[in-house]
């Protein structure tokens, strides 16, 4: 092979923490740059602080350090490990803007680093607006005529001479951030004003809002090669970010001119700016006119490179490493059978749909709209042949209650037509309710500007669902009908619930429509996505399932040699990246262990969804109906619920009386672990203490209880409404409106309510279990009290701060429960720690969210012992323990709520954050430092704000106020804050709350940027509390300063960065630990 760039060692650069706008994709696009480079030979250092993700396990990197992707940090590991090769393309706008930061600063010459793959010129180029019109005009390509300014008032004028309305957004940006739309100069001031506190230069541009947004994947070789690998169009219209809005691959609705138009337009683009490797272009398209504008360029992979390389099974990271590595397209020979070649356009005859999943309903005060700033937290990708089978499985995937286009719960619309015009994340179900209404294509249309090509389809599905209507039982319903509707993508239980007329009965009906289908030969059947795979040149295990074709493209040996691993579905908030590093893990270990693997999972951003990670790769839902299709084909040895986190675990019972083999832990335990009623009767029985709840259906009966047990308490309603799903109450005012916010408690909708306790330590322990006996288990402990749940925790391990008494009870209790509920495979408990006495909240039987974090601190891989225990293997137990280790792992959550127009940024027991980080240091203060700084935490220069709410939190960061005063910090702090400081002898400034209109103002100080760092403390939830700490929070995260809203976690911080400068800070990689 004639390589002519000689590199012996490359530094990766990763993404970081999952945050909204940049997630599990880059964990992918990095895992495959690694595997490419790998195949060459060559040594590989990783720079990512992201410990949940597949790419920071063994195997993936011969180096890898979980550190802050900053230029000081990244300086240090090259001056370290001394690599001759970079690549900035595989870790988001990230690792692209450190990188343009270290070309900048000169570094990258100093220790004569070369770029691989695209250069930082042109990266520069598609990045910086200015340079990116003056490129483009060379070659005659339309761009939005946009005004590149750096104050207000320039911008004032930009748009007075465009005209309004027109859009703003802030240069060398994620995913949106800082943008918007504005219709007059007062929405523009107030926005600039936001803009600027991301960005020195904001663009001003004319709004092209309604025309169609298309998008082109391009691959480029350094010999100017150029090929298009897949092209996609936004369902909803420009002024939607691409990331907010449905894809639909390949695009439907261009002729074939225009689809070659803007094909020709894109390789253009890209030859002329000298991209090697992949990008993509992005272009506003109006139809009548044929007229076009090129929106961006984004000089690395993306989200929708990911979705592109799922789409098409073109492995576009991969082939983007190689070409940065030197290669041409025609010299890119598949590996194994050298026969394939990559310099191919994928074809494909089958349609792709993306939707993203939000979750805004978890946050307090968050605008439900939807626009140019992206929100969402996760995607999912799914596979038909027809439009409407695609968007009916998609909406199943997201995952949201919803059971396709048709058959929801009725919709609570106020103003339909709003609703359609302005979109907000329920947009498809409002054009369902508005073909109920008798509204036309063409009206929709009007509201919406979605092309009536998409809008007729979804007609076609909601008048399918009008003919099944006519219908009262499943035996009449004519086959051609059911025929037809399963092409049309409707699932069983949608035709269920169409058919019967009675509620209660649609679970059993639900089993008639499959038996009535099944011995009528409707049955799915089996297509694959041709990939440049290696092992036989025709057949790939790329697979999806549809009724829209006759034959399987696979044969089955049905030797139950297979096991079959179920995916978690949809990153949300509370089950992300980290349960794809299980599965990948169980994926491993099961073809190790000599059994074919199968995967089902349809989320396009994730490892376990690659073609070479298993046997075979099921793309589709996971439903209990499509679960079983694949299960009557495969007919497997067993099925794995437990590494999927919720999804899989809620199918347990359902497949459990379908006879299905599940492995692990039985369905009955299961069961008996997610019921509360028999949990808790459980542990009353073996003599484990819980803190004490009740089921109540009366206001009344709550009362009674609470004065039993005392304020605060914590309540839930079993009826989930509108995401009030968790809240502490600490008084009976309080307790009065969330009751009133949780709908009627009443006999068919109770209500938990159980003892807060409070300054109560939590403590986590994950373990594997083999028939009820422990081989493996590690403890760790929240920083933080009880009371912020557990995926939003700052969490040591090892442990830090516990009695040895307290560790051993918490053996004592998990041996207990492992032995009563014959857990075979993983499992993690939480438990309550006060005054030597324990209490455990809940228990997961399936790997929990710290299960990458344990494993990769402790260095054993608790996921490959607990596949070992579920496939049946004699397991040793591992001869470790987490006493013996002489350093310590910080998991710190990343939050982004700045993304979140509007909502508190304040924690509580429903989880808010998007992601994590996991830092390894030699001491609690090193670990603590480099997590934080992971999570985008700066060190403040001179100043600290301090509002530290209930008497005994000021007592709490006492300590720490004293600690910064030593170190020459300035202390500002609102009333009551500062006379405690003052009076403790710690000189503070006192600045008046937002709502005093007295000088100087918390809000103008930090508007100001006279503030380096916010410590707000809620006391209460009374109204004009929340109101002033609010303002004052959310200000701090609208002009981008930390800030910290929990007071140990504060203490710790402060603690951390007053007693280490960041030159103090070990450079070690994670094997250099032991």
């Amino acid at each position: 092979m004639d390589i002519n760039i000689d590199v012996k060692k490359v530094l990766v650069l990763g993404s970081g923490a999952l945050k909204i706008g940049e997630a599990g994709e880059f964990d992918y696009s990095g895992s495959q740059a690694l595997k490419a480079l790998k195949e060459e030979g060559i040594e590989t250092v990783l720079i990512n602080p992201n410990i949940a993700t597949v790419q920071t396990s063994e195997g993936s990197a011969d180096k890898i350090y979980f550190l802050p992707i900053t230029p000081y940090f990244v300086e240090k590991v090259i001056k370290k490990e001394k690599p001759d090769g970079i690549l900035l393309a595989f870790g988001g706008q990230t690792a692209l803007n450190c990188g343009v930061q270290l070309f900048q600063e000169g570094i990258l010459e100093k220790y004569n680093l070369r770029v691989l793959g695209t250069p930082v010129q042109a990266i520069m180029d598609t990045e910086d607006r200015e340079l990116f019109v003056k490129k483009l005009d060379q070659i005659d390509v339309k761009t939005i005529k946009s005004h590149a300014v750096g104050t207000i008032e320039d911008a004032v004028k930009a748009a007075k001479d465009l005209g309004y309305p027109i859009i703003i957004r802030a240069a060398y940006a994620l995913g949106g951030l800082g943008s918007g739309f504005c219709d007059n100069e007062q929405e523009l001031r107030a926005l600039a004003e936001k803009a600027f506190s991301y960005s020195s230069q904001i663009l001003v541009e004319k709004s092209l809002k309604g025309w169609k947004e298309i998008e082109y994947e391009v691959v480029r070789d350094k010999y100017g090669n150029c090929m298009t690998v897949c092209n996609m169009e936004n369902f909803d219209p420009l002024g939607i970010h691409t990331g907010e809005s449905i894809v639909v691959a390949p695009s439907q609705t261009l002729t074939n001119d225009e689809f070659h138009k803007l094909r020709e337009l894109s390789i253009r683009i890209v030859k002329h700016i000298g991209i090697v490797g992949e990008c993509n272009v992005q272009f506003a398209f109006d139809t009548e006119s044929e007229d076009y504008r090129v929106i961006e360029v984004n000089a690395r992979l993306s989200r929708s490179s990911a979705l592109a390389s799922k789409a098409t099974g073109y492995p576009l990271a991969f082939v983007a490493a190689k070409l940065g590595l030197g290669y041409g397209l025609f010299e890119l020979k598949n590996s194994v059978t050298k026969s394939t070649c990559a310099f191919f356009e994928p074809a494909l005859d089958y349609i792709v749909v993306k939707i993203p999943r939000w979750d805004l309903g978890k946050f307090h005060g968050v605008s439900r709209e939807i626009g140019s700033s992206m929100k969402s937290v996760g995607e999912i990708m799914a596979i038909g042949r027809t439009f409407e089978e695609a968007i009916q499985k998609g909406l199943r995937m997201i995952n949201i209650g919803m059971h396709g286009f048709a058959a929801n719960k009725p919709l609570e619309v106020d103003d339909l037509d709003e609703s359609l015009k302005n979109p907000t994340d329920k947009r498809i179900f409002c054009i369902e309710e508005a073909f109920k209404r008798g509204y036309t294509v063409d009206q929709i249309h009007d509201l919406t500007k979605i092309d009536n090509w998409f809008l007729q389809k979804l007609k076609y599905i909601y008048q399918c669902s009008k003919e099944l209507e006519k219908y009262d039982d499943v035996q009449s319903l004519p086959l051609d009908l059911l025929h037809t509707s399963k092409k049309m993508g409707f699932s069983d239980f949608q035709i269920a619930k169409i058919v019967c007329k009675e509620p209660t009965l649609v679970e059993r009906v639900q089993h008639d429509v499959r038996r009535i289908r099944k011995e009528n030969g409707i049955v799915p059947c089996v297509k694959q996505i041709d990939t440049l795979a290696a092992e036989y040149p025709a057949q790939t295990n790329y697979l999806y399932i549809t009724y829209n074709g006759r034959e399987n493209d696979v044969k089955y040996l049905g030797d139950h040699k297979s096991v079959i691993v179920l995916g978690s579905g949809a990153y949300r908030i509370g089950s992300s990246v980290e349960f794809d590093w299980c599965s990948v893990n169980a994926l491993q270990s099961i073809r190790k262990e000599g059994y074919r693997s199968v995967m089902i999972n349809y989320n396009p951003e994730t490892v376990s969804t690659d073609y070479d990670m298993c046997d075979r790769l099921y793309f589709d839902e996971l439903t209990f109906e499509r679960v079983m299709d694949i299960i009557e084909l495969e007919n497997p040895h067993g099925v794995i619920l437990s590494v999927g986190g919720q999804i899989p675990n809620n199918l347990a019972m359902r497949l459990d009386a379908a006879k299905v083999n599940i492995l692990g832990t039985t369905a009955k335990s299961i069961d008996n672990a997610e019921d509360r009623h028999k949990f808790s009767s459980m542990l009353d029985r073996i003599g484990v203490d819980q803190p004490r709840w009740k089921e109540l259906t009366s206001l009344q009966d709550i009362k009674g209880f609470v004065d039993e047990v005392g304020y605060p308490v914590l309540i839930r309603p079993s009826y989930v409404l509108s995401g009030a799903a968790m809240n502490v109450c600490s008084n009976d005012q309080e307790l009065e409106n969330f009751l009133g916010l949780a709908a009627e408690v009443s006999k068919k909708h109770p209500v938990v309510v159980s003892e807060f306790v409070e300054n109560a330590k939590e403590i986590e322990i994950d373990a594997v279990a083999n028939k009820g006996e422990i081989i493996m288990y590690a403890i760790s402990e929240h920083v933080e009290f009880a009371g912020v749940h557990s995926g939003d925790a700052t969490i040591q391990f090892p442990a830090q701060r516990l009695y040895i008494e307290t560790v051993r009870r918490i053996k004592k209790v998990a041996r207990k429960v492992a032995e009563e509920l014959q857990i075979s495979g993983p499992f993690n408990m939480q438990f309550l720690a006060k005054d030597n006495e324990i209490k455990v909240i809940e228990c997961n039987l399936r790997a929990s969210r710290s299960f990458p974090f344990v494993s990769k601190v402790l260095k054993i891989n608790f996921i490959e012992l607990a596949t070992q225990v579920m496939l049946g293997k004699k397991v040793e137990k591992p001869n470790k323990n987490d006493f013996d280790l002489d350093y310590v792992g910080i998991k710190a959550s990343q939050f982004s709520f700045s993304r979140l127009q509007k909502a508190d940024p304040v924690l509580g027991v429903d989880m808010a954050s998007t992601g994590e980080v996991g830092c390894i240091g030699d001491n609690f203060y090193d670990a603590m430092l480099k997590s934080m700084l992971s999570v985008g935490y700066k060190i403040p220069k001179k100043t600290v704000l301090f509002s530290t709410g209930p008497a005994k939190s000021k007592v709490e960061l006492l300590q720490a106020a004293k600690v910064l005063h030593q170190k020459g910090y300035e202390l500002y702090a609102t009333g009551g804050s500062q006379r405690f400081l003052v009076e403790n002898g710690i000189p503070a400034t006192q600045v008046f709350w937002p709502n005093d209109n007295q000088q100087p103002n918390a809000l103008e100080m930090i508007h100001n940027k006279q503030i380096d760092l916010v410590v707000n403390i809620p006391k209460n939830f009374t109204t004009s509390e929340l109101d002033n700490g609010y303002k004052i929070r959310r200000a701090a995260i609208d002009f981008n300063v930390p800030l910290l809203t929990n007071s140990r976690l504060a203490s710790a911080f402060i603690q951390a960065f007053c007693k280490m400068n960041v030159d103090e800070l070990e450079i070690k990689a994670w094997n250099e630990y032991d």
